[in-house]
């Protein structure tokens, strides 16, 4: 007769990993993808290093209160790659990507600093150009540049030119958006087409073609936002989806409110250059970063008026429901598929495109 084989008990509570599966001893580019990578990165080191209520919040900008004023203050640095490409440039993410953090607080930005990091070696006229473009978006987000700074690495310690820009704006009375604010039922919203910007960038940078000139959507939302907010106040959360793009915007979203996310896959916006960009790519456009779009998470009561709203501005005029909160599978975002079936989509770990902002 064969020996009989003792099955003991294997309690996988006890199961222990002989590596992390993100231990990184050094930076890697997905530290800066805004995905999973990133995420780890504030919250082990700079959040429990700088503390602070207000930092815990991890919004795009924080909303303050000063001397008696409710405003809005976020900063944000560029190193995308190439600075300039079709639809914009590097000046103009600086004060766009900023004054869309501030407009997702439902704050109208007022004044931004702009600091350059600039190589030694880089033409005077890249500069110049990078100038001009940058005091141009200023000038349509309606924002004064009013402080900043310079500074100069040496020759093979940059990469060009890198910006940082801050920005402060008033956040009206009665505004309180943020992701706490999401319960069951609220109503997902984006403003038009996704994965643009990221893929803009890809074609230039790499020197790829499909078909069609795919141009950013790179754009300053506070016109748009303030049309939203004509109709109610009452928006729950706000989101720009730039680095990660939707899907790292919905699962910021869904964790720090606590509630679950449902959103029809066929229901996102996808245009066909992007959704064939992204087949030949290999990319998800769920994931790929846009800089001129907005999610939003509203009471299913003001939905329709909302919607009409942004419908009727230039940078909503595709704008569509995708999806809902839901109390199910808290924290966590699904996708329903044109067959019928449900996928989770996960924050991603790192970035598909890195250097776009």
């Amino acid at each position: 007769m064969p020996e009989t084989t003792q099955l003991t008990a294997v309690d996988p509570t006890a199961w222990t990993c002989p590596v992390a599966l993100r231990d990184h001893p050094r930076v890697v580019m997905g530290h800066g993808g805004g995905g999973a990578l990133s995420a780890e990165l504030v919250q082990h080191i700079f959040a429990p290093a700088f503390g602070g209520e207000t930092l815990s919040q991890l919004g795009d900008s924080a909303a303050l209160s000063l001397g008696g004023v409710r405003m809005a203050f976020s900063t944000d640095s560029y190193v995308v790659r190439p600075l300039f490409f079709p639809g914009g440039s590097i000046g103009d993410l600086a004060v766009n990507g900023t004054v869309n953090d501030l407009a997702m607080s439902g704050a109208r930005a007022a004044y931004l600093s702009c600091g350059f990091i600039l190589e030694e070696g880089v033409e005077m006229s890249v500069v110049a150009r990078v100038a001009e473009t940058l005091g141009a978006a200023a000038r349509r987000a309606g924002v004064e540049v009013v402080t900043g700074d310079t500074k100069v690495v040496e020759s093979g310690h940059g990469d060009g030119v890198f910006i940082n820009t801050a920005g402060i704006g008033l956040i009206p009375s009665g505004v309180d958006i943020r992701p706490q604010r999401v319960v069951p039922g609220d109503v997902v919203i984006v403003s038009g087409d996704i994965g643009v910007h990221g893929v803009a960038i890809m074609s230039v940078r790499e020197g790829l073609e499909f078909g069609v000139e795919i141009e950013s959507d790179c754009a300053a939302l506070g016109g748009l936002v303030d049309a939203m907010l004509a109709v109610t106040q009452d928006l729950h959360v706000l989101r720009d989806p730039t680095r990660g793009g939707l899907a790292a915007a919905l699962n910021e979203i869904a964790v720090a409110s606590g509630a679950g996310v449902v959103i029809q896959e066929g229901d996102v916006p996808v245009p066909p250059a992007v959704a064939n960009a992204c087949a030949i790519l290999g990319l998800d456009p769920l994931y790929v970063a846009n800089e001129g779009k907005l999610v939003a998470f509203v009471p299913r009561e003001h939905a329709d008026a909302v919607l009409g709203a942004m419908r009727a501005h230039p940078l909503g005029a595709k704008a569509r429901v995708i999806g809902e909160a839901v109390a199910e599978h808290p924290g966590m975002v699904v996708a329903r598929t044109g067959l019928g079936g449900t996928r989770v989509v996960d924050l991603p770990i790192g970035e598909q495109l890195p250097r776009i902002c």
